[in-house]
């Protein structure tokens, strides 16, 4: 089955002004969706630089919201304009961030506090604090100091610099936020290994051979949790007294695997040309694992590049729209230039090509996101200059309007 004749846009307004779809909010939200996809899709449809920023630290992007200056300064990217949001007070050098995630509520759920359903950054800052953040306003909500122990990162953990300690993993659970504990990861239990991280309730533990081993950490929790820790509430550990997620207390390691955990969901070896269902821990090149998660398996009769004539950077998934992002760059000389093509997800169809007016230097480092109608190109150039590319859905009028440049 080839793929469906093109939905028509302006029969579907008509049908939604009618009222003829159901009164699910689910199934409007798709419809909306759908709308949308077509719009960008068409042939009459441009995505327009309008307008470049640049930096001297980090630019980061989450959900129409552009940070600068290490998350203190926070710009939307929905207007065809920079226009800043909030900008908190300057820091210390040890109380900069260095990492946030965005935390939202999913739709549907009923959540205890009604706080819990507005947006919120959770950063951590570079003397290990993590701070829960107003999206919109920038405002401090929370504070929990994690540990003096060692130095974390994001995600939340840290190589150690104790042997045979490898690193710690400090875990939350979220919607309502609270603490799960700090697990150590130790040599002397799992042998030679050389990294860990915890996804979807399974704890990965790789290896410098290429082994992979995937843990029930709810077993794990269950096994060799040493004491339950609640933050804001005092503990004693170790002969300290103090109150969990407060200085210099922080949160003790309470999570300490003496034995290999009995409940071994597999192993796996991520060496080439086996099994394809095990793609994801095999072969760089027949996988892509997107911004969002999602794994995507390239279908090389429909997504191959060509080494002498473009070669693929980046690949990515709209999971609202459909649509499979692909940025492919071609190298004329010393100079590269890049163009931003989506794909229907399901066959693969080339649905349209977006050139960059920006050139591309392949030795840069380089992220992209297309969300819904903004695509959006952040580039590390040497010495740590940033600049931001701003691209926005715009009608063709073949009209030639200005490109906003600031600087941050």
């Amino acid at each position: 089955m080839g793929p469906t004749r093109k939905p028509n846009v302006c029969h579907r307004l008509s049908r939604r002004a009618l009222g003829s779809f159901s009164r699910d909010a689910g199934v409007v939200q798709r419809t909306n969706l759908g709308i949308l996809r077509a719009l960008v899709c068409q042939e009459s449809t441009k995505f327009k630089n309008v307008w470049t920023t640049h930096s001297k630290s980090p630019i980061a992007y989450e959900r129409g919201r552009i940070y600068f200056d290490n998350y203190r300064c926070c710009i939307s990217s929905v207007a065809s304009e920079p226009r800043k949001l909030y900008e908190m007070p300057k820091c210390s050098k040890s109380e900069k961030i260095e990492d946030a995630l965005l935390w939202e509520c999913p739709v549907g759920e009923v959540l205890p506090n009604q706080s819990d359903y507005k947006s919120s950054l959770i950063a951590l800052t570079a003397h290990n604090w993590l701070l829960c953040i107003s999206a919109t306003t920038g405002k401090v909500l929370e504070k929990i100091y994690l540990a003096s122990y060692c130095k974390f990162s994001t995600p939340l953990m840290v190589i150690s610099i104790q042997q045979p300690v490898l690193l710690y993993l400090a875990v939350f659970r979220v919607l309502p936020f609270s603490l799960v504990g700090i697990l150590e990861i130790n040599k002397k239990i799992f042998g030679n290994v050389t990294d860990a991280t915890l996804s979807h309730g399974i704890l990965i533990v790789m290896y410098s051979s290429g082994l992979v081993k995937l843990y029930s950490f709810q077993t794990i929790t269950e096994q060799f949790m040493q004491q339950k820790l609640d933050l804001g509430c005092a503990c004693r550990w170790g002969g300290t007294t103090g109150t969990v997620g407060e200085a210099p207390f922080g949160i003790p390691c309470n999570i300490k695997i003496t034995g290999l955990p009995a409940y071994f969901l597999g192993r796996y070896n991520a060496t080439p040309n086996r099994d394809q269902d095990l793609v994801v821990f095999i072969n760089e090149n027949l996988f892509t694992v997107t911004a969002s998660g999602r794994v995507v398996k390239k279908s090389f009769h429909l997504l191959d590049d060509d080494p002498e004539q473009e070669t693929f950077k980046i690949v990515d998934y709209e999971d609202e729209l459909d649509l499979l992002s692909v940025v492919a760059v071609t190298q004329i000389d010393a100079e590269g230039k890049a163009h931003l093509d989506f794909h229907c997800n399901e066959y693969g169809t080339l649905l349209k090509s977006i050139p960059l007016v920006e050139s591309w230097d392949v030795t840069y480092s380089h992220e992209v996101y297309f969300d819904r109608d903004l695509v959006l190109h952040i580039e590390q150039k040497p010495n740590r200059v940033f600049s931001c590319y701003v691209y926005q859905m715009v009608c063709d009028t073949g009209e030639e309007e200005e490109t906003i440049n600031r600087s941050y």
